[in-house]
């Protein structure tokens, strides 16, 4: 290996190592705790350092939330073998409320905090990873009508709609929004309103 290409890797190993400290402090104690000091502390480094890499906190979570994003499509390319459309419609539901439980901090700073998007709009650009999730979720809607499970219908408005319903639920219940309930009778609801919303796409989208 070359002198350029050693240090090529160097630098993407740093970068990693800062990503990889920021979502550990992140999901620990929170974006508000999070700061450049607190992460080149966790890595042992100076703030500078952290300042080669990134230009504030705000990139640094961006980062941790593309992480996150490409952490879901693995999860959700695992999926993509069910043949039957519909099945494979249910089971990516599924995941995406089994992961936003499993991981609420990160399932936050994909859907909930707007500081991913502020550098966006300071970059100009479009949201990337939110396109790529939706159009994988709008390309199985397109599986189901073709298959004549949904009638013909834009299928960008039916994921919409599909997505929506399975964000909003799942949002309540990572954002504790749910626990005036009991432990017992919120898995039940969650459980039973996931099973109503699948039974009404199977009759009627």
């Amino acid at each position: 290996m070359g002198i350029v290409e050693r240090k090529e890797r160097e630098k993407e190993e740093m970068r990693r190592r800062i990503i990889d400290a920021a979502q550990h402090l992140y999901v620990q104690n929170g974006y508000e705790k999070l700061s450049i000091r607190a992460i080149a502390d966790e890595i042992e480094y100076s703030p500078a350092t952290i300042y080669l890499y990134f230009k504030d906190k705000s990139e640094v979570i961006y980062a941790v939330h593309q992480q996150a994003f490409a952490k879901l499509m693995n999860e959700f390319r695992a999926i993509l073998i069910i043949t039957d459309p519909f099945e494979k419609l249910i089971a990516m539901g599924k995941q995406y409320t089994h992961f936003a439980i499993e991981n609420p901090e990160l399932f936050d700073v994909m859907f909930i905090i707007t500081a991913p998007m502020e550098t966006l709009e300071c970059r100009e650009e479009i949201w990337s990873e939110g396109r790529i999730a939706f159009s994988m979720l709008v390309q199985v809607v397109q599986e189901c009508i073709s298959a004549g499970v949904f009638q013909p219908q834009d299928p960008e408005v039916a994921a919409m709609m599909i997505w929506s319903t399975i964000h909003g639920y799942t949002a309540l219940f990572v954002r504790k929004r749910l626990n005036m309930f009991t432990d017992e009778r919120r898995a039940e609801l969650m459980q039973q309103a996931f099973t109503l919303f699948c039974n009404t796409l199977r009759k009627g989208l």
